[in-house]
């Protein structure tokens, strides 16, 4: 029998706190208790982006510039959105047992600390226990949590804290690799640099051989 659990972007803040429930679970479905995303002021946006380009000097009363406060307010809208979506699970019924990983999944997402892009590609691997994964949902919640100004410290570990809850798999694996223009376009501008995450949880943790191959079929030298 197929289950869906639902996610909504309140749970952005709240899902991979301890002890947190969001909702009653009912025939293996999680129903939000919290509204859906909440409304968004363009215009209060538009207005704040103006004041923002005019106190660094830029001058907005020329044609290509004139909405450009208005595109970036759109832009910034655009790249919170966290859509509300269902985590389609289906019972195990071969026994499969084996590593189960979608990889180079791309993603965008906004650096909390300079409020910058930091973008790149999530591999995300579990072990299934009694129920399977719809694969495309993998994608789904990594554009879930990257949907909210970010680390990619906290990104890839709520990615995995998420799975193990709503799934309950024998182990689960998230690596990112990304770029972060907070590092490559301002600063140290260490063009070409990436940063690499990672968190494995269960057994792909506690057992070695389990954690090498999770980390050679994301093809990450460890």
């Amino acid at each position: 029998m197929t289950r869906e659990l639902v996610l909504d972007p309140a749970e952005l803040l709240t899902a991979t706190q301890p002890g947190h429930t969001n909702g009653t679970q009912q025939n293996g479905s999680i129903f939000p208790a919290a509204p859906g995303r909440s409304g968004v002021d363009l215009v209060a946006a538009q207005r704040a982006a103006a004041d923002f380009l005019a106190a660094l000097g830029i001058e907005l009363d020329r044609e290509g510039l004139d909405e450009t406060p208005a595109r970036m307010a759109r832009a910034y809208a655009d790249l919170f959105d966290a859509r509300p979506f269902r985590l389609t699970t289906f019972p195990n019924d071969a026994g499969y047992d084996e590593l189960v990983l979608a990889r180079d999944i791309p993603f965008r997402t906004v650096c909390e600390h300079h409020l910058l892009p930091f973008s790149g590609v999530a591999h995300v691997g579990y072990l299934p226990a009694d129920r399977i994964l719809g694969l495309s949902k993998l994608a789904r919640l990594v554009e879930h949590f990257a949907a909210r100004p970010q680390t990619q410290e906290r990104l890839t570990r709520q990615i995995a804290d998420c799975l193990a809850e709503r799934l309950r798999p024998r182990g689960t694996g998230v690596l990112l690799e990304a770029e972060h223009t907070c590092m490559t376009l301002r600063g140290v501008r260490a063009l070409g640099a990436t940063t690499v995450t990672s968190t494995l949880l269960g057994t792909l943790r506690s057992d070695a051989g389990c954690r090498a191959e999770f980390f050679a079929q994301a093809g990450v030298r460890r």
